[in-house]
This record gives C-alpha cells, structure tokens and sequence, in this order.
C-alpha cells in the first residue's frame, strides 16, 4: 500500500484521525467541567480551571521545539504511534482521578505526549506533497483537529446521559486501539532519517565531517529574518485561537445564559464547521495562487486571519443567538484559510530538514500566547468580563497581518535535495 500513487492522501486520512484524537482528548475538559466540579470541587473556580488548562498548554509548548528535533532525526511513523498512545492512555486515566492535583498532573503527561504530534505529522504530509496539493492536504488535516474540537464540545452532553468518567474511558480506549493499527499501515516518506533510504540527511562535507549540530540547524532557523515575522504571525492568532478552544464555550453559556451542555456542542461545531469551509476555500486557492504569484500563499493567509477582526469584537460583545454565532462562523472561516497555509509558508523559507523544528518553534510560541490567554481570560471569567477581554485580542492580530504584508520575503518551494543540487550547480556555475 504505501508504495500506491494515493499514498499520501492515504497518510492524510491515516493522520485525519489521529488529528481528530489529538484535539478531541484535550477538548473534553473544557466542557466537562461543570460535570467534574461536582466530584473535584477546585475546579469550580475558574481560576484554578485555568491552571489545569494553563499546565498543559505550557508543557506542551516547552516540548514542542524538542519534539521538532526529533522528529527531523528519526522515523516519524514512531513518535506518532507512540504519542497517540501515550496520551490516549492518560485520557483513560482521567476517567479514575479524584484529587485536583491528579487532573493537573494528568494534564501535564498528556501536553508532553500531544507535543509530540503536530509538528511530526506536518512536516511527513508536507514531504509526502508538493507544492501544487501541500495546503490543500495540510488543511484537509488540520480540518481533524477542528471536528475533534467540535466533538469534545459533546463531552458535557454524553455526561449528562453517562457519566464524566465514561467519556473518558470511552475515547482513551478507541486511541490506545488506532495506535496498536497504525503501527501496521503508517510509514514515513522513504528518504527521511530512519527510513532504509535516508537521503535527506546532510551530507558530510569531507573525511571526517560530522552529522550537523542542534545548535547549527538552530542557527540556520534564527537566522532568517523572514521566520521571526511568521513567528510572531503564528503567534499573534494563537492569543484568540486557544481562548476560543478554552473559553467559548463559557463565553455562549454566560453570553446566552443557557447552560453548558448546549452551549458547549453550539460554540465547538459552528467554528468547526467553519474552519473546514475556511481549509475547503484556503488551501486549493493558496495551491493556484502560489504557482502564479510567489506570495499567494501569504495573500490568502492575510485573507483569512483578517476575518478573524471583526469576529472577535462581535464574539466579544454579542448576546443574541444569530450574532455569535455568526460571529464564531467568520472567526472559524478565517482561521481555516489561516492554518491551512502555516506549514506551506514556512517551507517558502526554512530548507526542508528544519521544518519539524522550526515548526516546533512556532507552535512553542504560539501555545504560549495560548498559556497567557487562559490564564487571563480565566481571571477575566471570574471578574465578569470574558466578552470585552476577548475582542481586545484583534488588536494583536492587526498588528500580524501588517508585519506579514511588509516584511515576509519568501522563496520558491524547493525540497532538500533539489534546493542542494540547485547550490552544487550555483557553485559550479561561479
């Protein structure tokens, strides 16, 4: 199978589920609160619900760069089995905790197994697509992490039939399984490091040249201007994109005056829904785009995250049924066409052996605006005022979407060992 033609969409959908896991498992928390309260009574109090939502966000981003090293060096097909079982286990594990201190410490092991994924699983579909379907096959998988967002909303409505620790059992035990499967139908492109054809490995340079460094690789990522403006691009959204994972739903809740179980399924699934139609119109318009004008991927990026503007005023200050969720479907749109371009642009400037690193970087950075806005919008719940601090962050993106226009210069999509023979013939030439 893996040497089929539909190989690498076969990887996409393989991954599409594992995607799904990753964001439904950290998901369910925020809508199961209200439901575990009642057993774990500290999580009653926003503030220390935004801690146990705050420690995983802040390991998760301290392992994320560490996982992209990793994952330029070894086979990838491992560090995705082995972190979709990881955490898939702790999510079983959570059925059985009964201390606030058991949660936080669970939610802590599971930001350092989820760490792992993302960045390993981006840069295998990017190696495993070229630049004419890299976005629209990125995007068809980050659209997994949106319906694991949706579905996780569903966690307080099958507790109300249930029980909170059965929602936990429950989807622990389906990723331990998908984990044991993947192990017999997943493999990483032939070429990376681990596989029996690792040509994308640096080649020495001279008899005794030695493997290049992390300290190196991290000089040649810091040292392109054009990664610290999309660093901070990707940063600047993650401020309102983990508050609307963490927080919308209390938002609809307060905002609506319903209670959890219905506001929890409305504010996941119209963004997720809209997210999906964002990757549906961004990734095949970046993919034509690009082959035309050399930043059609940042123009329809820009494109996408300025919708996300407006949204967050109008999620911020909204209080009719038809008004936030409008509101939540333009922010889901726009942050579809977003996302779906982020790994896409990075390969217009970061060689190909960095990419699982750099992209670590980024994700480090960007979860850690995620770890601030939880913890501030956690004070803010507390304080009544979730709505005006929420629509504050579009002035963060604003500020993005002008560095990104200005400043980003990106160059032609070319893999490791073409941007290498490419060097060899420059050099011969002069």
């Amino acid at each position: 199978m893996k040497n089929s033609k539909y190989y690498p969409w076969i990887v996409v959908g393989l991954l599409w589920i594992v995607a799904l896991l990753n964001y439904l498992d950290r998901q369910m928390l925020s809508t199961l609160q209200s439901a575990m309260q009642l057993d774990i009574t500290e999580l009653a109090i926003a503030e220390n619900f935004g801690r146990v939502m705050g420690i995983f966000l802040l390991i998760y981003g301290l392992m994320s760069p560490v996982a992209g090293m990793i994952a330029d060096r070894i086979n990838r097909k491992w560090l995705i089995v082995g972190s979709l079982f990881v955490w898939s286990a702790v999510t079983y594990g959570l059925g059985y905790a009964q201390t606030f201190q058991q949660v936080y410490w669970l939610r802590a092991l599971m930001g350092v197994s989820e760490a792992l994924y993302l960045p390993t699983a981006l840069a295998m579909i990017a190696d495993y697509h070229s630049s004419k379907t890299r976005s629209l096959a990125i995007g068809i998988h980050m659209s997994g992490l949106y319906t694991g967002q949706a579905l996780g909303g569903f966690g307080a409505t099958i507790a109300a039939s249930f029980s909170w620790q059965t929602v936990f059992h429950s989807f622990g035990l389906i990723g331990i399984v998908y984990a044991i499967l993947l192990i017999f139908v997943l493999h990483d492109k032939e070429g990376h490091a681990g596989t029996k054809t690792a040509k994308l490995q640096p080649k020495p340079q001279g008899a005794g040249a030695k493997k290049e460094s992390v300290l190196s690789s991290l000089g040649v990522i810091l040292g392109t201007l054009s990664f610290w403006i999309l660093l901070f691009y990707f940063m600047a959204p993650s401020f309102p994109g983990w508050a609307t994972k963490n927080w919308l739903p209390t938002l609809f809740a307060e905002n609506l005056g319903v209670e959890m179980a219905k506001a929890g399924p409305m504010a996941t699934i119209s963004i997720a829904i809209a997210s999906f139609i964002g990757v549906l119109i961004g990734g095949p318009l970046s993919d034509r785009w690009v082959q035309k004008h050399i930043k059609g991927r940042i123009y329809t990026s820009v494109i996408g995250l300025s919708l996300t503007i407006p949204s967050l005023v109008l999620l911020g200050f909204g209080h009719t049924y038809l008004g936030l969720i409008g509101a939540a479907v333009l922010f889901g749109v726009g942050y579809g066409m977003f996302d779906t371009n982020n790994m896409p642009i990075l390969c217009q400037i970061i060689p190909q052996r960095y990419r699982a690193t750099s992209y670590g970087i980024m994700n480090m950075m960007g979860v850690f605006a995620g770890y601030v806005s939880t913890r501030m919008l956690g004070s803010s719940t507390d304080a009544g005022n979730l709505g005006a601090d929420f629509s504050k962050l579009s002035i963060v993106v604003l500020a993005a979407v002008l560095l990104m226009l200005l400043f980003v210069k990106p160059k032609p999509e070319l893999t490791y060992p073409e941007r290498e023979t490419a060097t060899e013939e420059n050099q011969m030439i002069n």
